[in-house]
Formats: C-alpha cells, structure tokens, sequence
C-alpha cells in the first residue's frame, strides 16, 4: 500500500479518470478527499467506494478561487495536511475556429486550466516538503497541435506549461508538480474490472493513466519534478 497513512485531495472528479484515481488512490491506503460539480455524483461515488478506504466528498466548482478556498477550509478541518493533489477536472470541445464561440471558449479554460490553478493555490497552505501534485493536461497541447481543437489544445498546453512553472516555484519548498498527458480516454471506469487495448488505440480505459497518475503520487517518483509525462499508448506518434 504505497500511500497508506496519506491525504490526497482529487478535484474534477468524474466517471472516468477522476473516479480510476480515487479507486486506485483508497486500494493504495491513501483517505481521499474527492471533490466535482455534481453533489448527486459524488453521493453515488462516495456510496460505492466508501468500501474501500476512507472517502469523503464535497460538491465544488473550482473554476471560481472562492469554492477552491471553501474547498481547503473543508479538507482543513478533515485532515491536518495534505500529501498530494490530483486535478482531473477538464472538458472538451472540437470544432474550426471559425465556430468557436465565447462560451466554448471560457469553458476549456475554466475546466481545463483555471481550474487546475486554483485548486493548487487553494490547497498550497496544507502542503509540506515531500508532497505530490499531479496535474492533467493532453498530448493535444502538450505534443500535437490537433486541428479543428484550438481552445482545447490551448487550454490544455497551458496546464502543461503551468505544471512546469509550478514545479520550478515550488522547487525550493520540496512540493513536486508533474502534469499526465493522455491522449484520449473512455468515461466507463469500474473497480476490479479486467480490460485489454491494444496500443495506439484512441480511447484509453482509465485505469491505464490512473496507474501513472498514482505513481507520481508516491516516494517511487520522488526525483520526478516538473515533467509531462504522456500516457497515450503511442498515440502522440500516430
């Protein structure tokens, strides 16, 4: 159990990768603080994985910097610090840029950026040397320049390149910031279940980035700082 006796908040959690890594992060030890936009959601998460460790949920948009400060004030008065943090919040959209609307666009970079920001400015307070962020970014943006996706792409390069920043500020204080690239992944995790893809596929289950996720979460990734690491199963070299 490499994260027994560690906090881990998860933000943006949804059915796919959001819920891998709360699953992966309980069958690790870890007590998990999950967070989404959906408080039906979450009751449905926290009565299914309850079984599997500690898990506490809170529904919360982290788009806005004051429901990410709420959000710490919660955790706060839960656990007395934080080991590490996931942002799996993001959405998607594709269409030429001559379609995308003011709408779509303050949408990818509220979920997929500002979102991932603020849940690290919320949380930094709880956070000591030797603890782990994992931001999620996309090979569309952090590898390839996907047409007809521009406010995608461009919202999710700059998580990449936020991650990278995050971890050269926060150097000095021995907090490690990573970010995942996946390169597209099915919204139908379910615990325990067995899977096989063939590499190359474009939807990942989401176990395989959860895996990786939980990795960077661990001391087996303690020298492992401000990298983008994809799991995309070769996809970027399609």
């Amino acid at each position: 159990m490499r994260l027994k006796g560690r906090n881990i908040a998860i933000v943006g959690v949804g059915p796919g990768l959001g819920s891998a890594v709360v699953y992966m992060a309980l069958r690790e030890g870890a007590a998990v603080y999950a967070f989404a936009r959906s408080a039906e959601f979450l009751e449905r998460l926290k009565a299914e994985y309850s079984k599997y460790g500690v898990l506490h949920v809170s529904p919360k948009d982290f788009s806005r910097l004051e429901e990410a400060e709420r959000a710490r004030e919660e955790v706060r008065r839960v656990f007395p610090e934080l080991h590490g943090l996931v942002v799996t919040a993001g959405c998607y959209t594709s269409q030429p840029v001559e379609e995308l609307g003011e709408a779509e666009l303050e949408d990818m970079l509220n979920k997929n950026l500002k979102a991932h920001i603020y849940a690290v400015r919320a949380f930094l307070p709880l956070m000591g040397r030797g603890s782990s962020i994992v931001l999620i970014s996309s090979v569309g943006g952090a590898y390839k320049a996907w047409p007809r996706h521009v406010a995608y792409v461009a919202a999710k390069a700059a998580t990449a390149r936020a991650a990278e920043a995050l971890a050269a500020e926060l150097l000095e204080r021995g907090i490690r910031v990573n970010a995942v690239a996946p390169g597209g992944m099915a919204k139908d995790f379910q615990p325990g279940r067995s899977y096989t893809v063939a590499l190359g596929a474009p939807q990942a289950p989401p176990e395989e980035v959860a895996k990786v996720v939980i990795w960077l979460l661990t001391d087996e990734a303690s020298w492992v700082t401000g990298a983008v690491i994809p799991a995309d199963g070769g996809r970027r070299l399609l």
